[in-house]
């Protein structure tokens, strides 16, 4: 009990507003000089964001911690006095914690091009090359045919020869190419390995995007071609079968296909244990294969098929993605999207059709887990306050592993981003760069003519190519100004990681294993596996049972800024060697001093739109402070939540002459009945009245600042309830209503997915009678409970 109730207790020292001043600056000249110069792939820094227990500190690399059970705070970590507080004590407590929000404008939440839009714009993107379409013939795909340009392969380097025969003779693979790179091997150089996908039998579309179908130049009639279920199912070259065969062999296809390498690097600790070999060159795109880039009216899209086999990275596994998992990274992605959180959009879902078809064993869930009541015996001496914290600690940290295996159908997503360069993949050649320092020891000297630096520079420009190709890349290129281009590079960076996290707050999103390797460079949300939707209120929120406390749900700026800061330690041999020690760890401390506060202001803006206040109006921090005390210990629903709440500034305007002082009414509202619907209150229990009392005045605290709020706002650019009602969608993809969905597919009935592909499209907007009915509603206690749903291995 005393472990699991001290892990809230822990925030409590650090969540006055006053400790939020920015530590690295304090950092002493020598200790700066010492990790520059002997600690290259070490970062270090104190974040802002430690409201709940800090994350572990950035070590060098590990040989002990596997990416399924990542680093645990270390033991020895000194914790403030407050930890040793009784749990009565905690009741009362307040906290002030992170807030994000992607759009400039609240306005802006639902379509801001920033948090929400896929594509770059035309000014952004890399200008487009000339194609030829003479041929009126039209192949369902020539929309991808005639506009691929595979920037990643045309610009970076594969594997050298030498290398490739090397590996795979040490992991007794075939010397032959297709058959190396479908079997585990480390790859010991190159951006990527040439690798063709396995194609699904008996594919199967069974969900497209229309909206990336049009972004692509593909239609609604296009997707129900064989050739695109051919192509978008693995099989690459069989979708242009009947091309070649009209207009002859090649015809002017330039169809590639590859997998990449990068590093693992978890809270800002950089580890090679993780992959087969010990040594990190095993890691990379394990199910994951790009089948081509394109330039469709300025933009640049990437195509990745996840679940299309066995890759030099797989590490044993096959390389395959089931139907469960491929239904929820589909319909998580395009709900990500339309709720305006940066994010890959998902273009087909196709499954492998049985009899025949592909299917693969994976462990999974067989009953229910019981949940601790609040009359069980053990926890008779406690309080009413004190129960529901350790029940709700508990439901955090007392998960299972998977105790069965099924078989189950396999499917392919088809994800698509203007790029997917990973933190990890500048991360990998920063590593492999590093090993090459000469010098006496001291001050480090860079082997800039090795094969390692050449890739490290190759891979940094190329991010800037694909990323920020107008603000890191074109201003900087022509002059080779590569500290230029890496300064800018950071610089946009941290806006985009910063603002992606800030909306999973607003939307109770938890990644769940947010490593460096699933952080995009662009800051977009990537890698829908353990992912989960807040139900219940936690700070510690998380379905992956590996998640920890680092990745849990308000740790999430945390670990997207210790992700930042492996960025800023890939880039800085290039910066080091150019400006030499002493300016080069200026350029690193000003950076991270920079990025501190942009994450900080990120997740504040974002507490203070869910609250209907201004993003620079902070009469709402001590407000979120206050709220988060009372949600903690009372059950609730953090979506309904939000909502509820927006209904109380929608029905009690602030704008009017004489505003409501109705705060009972407010109460009521918020509070909503179960006896009017089941499951329409967003509180599991009905508050005693003692919460009953806090909860009043805190809404007269929240009403009294929001009317002066208005008062003093001159612009008036948007109402409170106006933008408490685009920061805080009604419908978020549950866990229990993702299983009812794949479930009833797997038994042949899809309707459901297609219901929640639409409801996802709306998130904001009221719905549907029967919307509401089946989905405007807490999950069920069972589902709180149940292992596959509550959460996940």
């Amino acid at each position: 009990v005393a472990r699991m109730t001290s892990v809230v207790l822990l925030r409590q020292a650090v969540v006055a507003r006053s400790t939020r001043a920015v530590t690295t600056a304090s950092t002493s000249a020598p200790q700066r000089r010492r990790l520059a110069s002997s600690s290259r792939g070490r970062t270090s820094f104190t974040t802002p964001f430690h409201r709940y227990p800090p994350p572990p500190p950035f070590e060098t690399t590990a040989t002990t911690t596997t990416e399924e059970a990542p680093p645990s705070l270390p033991p020895a970590m000194k914790y403030p006095a407050a930890a040793t507080a009784t749990l009565l004590a905690l009741a009362a407590t307040t906290t002030a914690l992170p807030t994000p929000r992607p759009p400039p404008s609240v306005r802006t939440f639902a379509s801001s091009s920033r948090s929400s839009s896929l594509s770059m714009s035309t000014a952004s993107a890399p200008p487009a090359e000339a194609t030829d379409a003479t041929d009126d013939r039209r192949h369902p795909l020539d929309p991808l045919r005639l506009n691929f340009e595979h920037s990643w392969v045309s610009q970076l380097d594969t594997e050298t020869t030498e290398n490739r025969v090397r590996s795979s003779s040490m992991a007794r693979c075939s010397g032959e190419t297709e058959r190396a790179n479908k079997c585990s091997r480390p790859v010991f150089n190159g951006h990527y390995v040439d690798v063709a996908p396995t194609p699904l039998k008996n594919p199967r579309l069974v969900l497209r995007s229309e909206d990336m179908l049009s972004r692509l130049g593909l239609t609604e009639e296009d997707a129900e071609t064989e050739e695109f279920v051919r192509y978008f199912s693995g099989d690459v070259e069989g979708a242009f079968a009947s091309h070649k065969e009209s207009r002859g062999e090649g015809a002017g296809i330039d169809t590639r296909t590859w997998a990449t390498p990068y590093a693992l690097s978890i809270m800002g600790t950089r580890y090679t244990s993780n992959c087969p070999f010990g040594t990190g060159d095993g890691y990379g795109d394990g199910r994951a294969i790009s089948v081509g880039e394109v330039k469709v009216e300025g933009s640049r899209y990437e195509l990745q098929l996840k679940g299309a086999g066995r890759t030099p990275f797989c590490r044993g596994a096959d390389g395959r993605a089931v139907l469960r998992s491929s239904i929820r990274e589909f319909l998580a992605s395009e709900a990500m999207h339309h709720a305006g959180v940066a994010t890959t959009r998902a273009l087909s879902l196709i499954v492998s059709d049985g009899p025949g078809g592909n299917t693969s064993r994976r462990p999974w869930y067989s009953n229910d887990k019981k949940r601790l009541s609040m009359d069980d015996p053990q926890l008779a001496r406690y309080s009413d306050a004190q129960k529901r914290q350790i029940i709700a600690n508990l439901l955090v940290r007392s998960r299972s592993n998977p105790n069965l295996m099924i078989e189950e159908p396999c499917a392919i997503t088809c994800r698509v981003a203007p790029s997917f360069v990973r933190v990890g993949h500048i991360d990998l050649f920063a590593r492999r760069a590093t090993t090459k320092m000469g010098g006496d020891g001291k001050v480090p000297s860079y082997d800039t003519s090795s094969t390692e630096w050449e890739e490290l520079e190759k891979m940094i420009w190329h991010a800037a190519y694909r990323e920020f190709h107008d603000t890191a890349y074109e201003p900087f290129r022509k002059h080779n100004d590569i500290v230029g281009a890496a300064t800018a590079l950071l610089n946009e960076s941290m806006e985009g990681i910063a603002s992606m996290v800030a909306g999973w707050i607003r939307v109770g999103f938890v990644q769940g294993n947010f490593n460096a390797d699933n952080c995009l460079v662009g800051g977009r949300t990537m890698d829908y596996g353990p992912f989960g939707f807040v139900d219940e209120y936690h700070p510690l929120y998380a379905k992956w049972t590996g998640s920890g406390e680092h990745f849990g749900f308000l740790n999430q700026p945390n670990a997207g800024f210790a992700n930042f800061a492996v960025l800023v330690e890939s880039v800085m041999p290039m910066i080091y060697e150019k400006l030499g020690e002493e300016e080069g760890e200026k350029v690193k401390e000003e950076t991270l001093v920079k990025a501190q506060k942009v994450f900080e202001r990120k997740v504040d803006e974002v507490f203070r739109a869910k609250l209907g206040f201004g993003p620079d109006d902070d009469s709402a921090d001590e407000l979120w402070g206050e709220a988060e005390s009372l949600l903690r210990e009372s059950r609730v629903d953090w979506t309904m939540f939000w909502r509820k709440l927006t209904e109380v500034a929608v029905e009690f305007p602030t704008e009017a002459e004489a505003p409501s002082t109705a705060y009972g009414d407010m109460l009521e509202t918020l509070c909503g009945s179960d006896q009017v619907r089941e499951g329409s209150s967003p509180f599991h229990e009905p508050l005693d009245d003692g919460r009953r009392s806090r909860f009043l005045k805190w809404i007269e605290s929240w009403r009294e600042a929001l009317v002066a709020s208005v008062e003093a706002d001159e612009d008036g650019a948007a109402t409170p309830a106006e933008r408490m009602r685009l920061a805080n969608p009604k419908y978020v993809l549950r866990e229990w209503m993702l299983v009812d969905a794949y479930k009833k597919a797997s038994e042949g009935d899809e309707s459901v997915i297609r219901d929640l592909f639409e409801l996802v499209k709306r998130p904001y907007d009221e719905g549907t009678e029967e919307e509401i009915e089946r989905y405007y509603r807490r999950s069920p206690d069972e589902a709180l409970q149940a292992g596959g749903t509550a959460y996940m291995s």
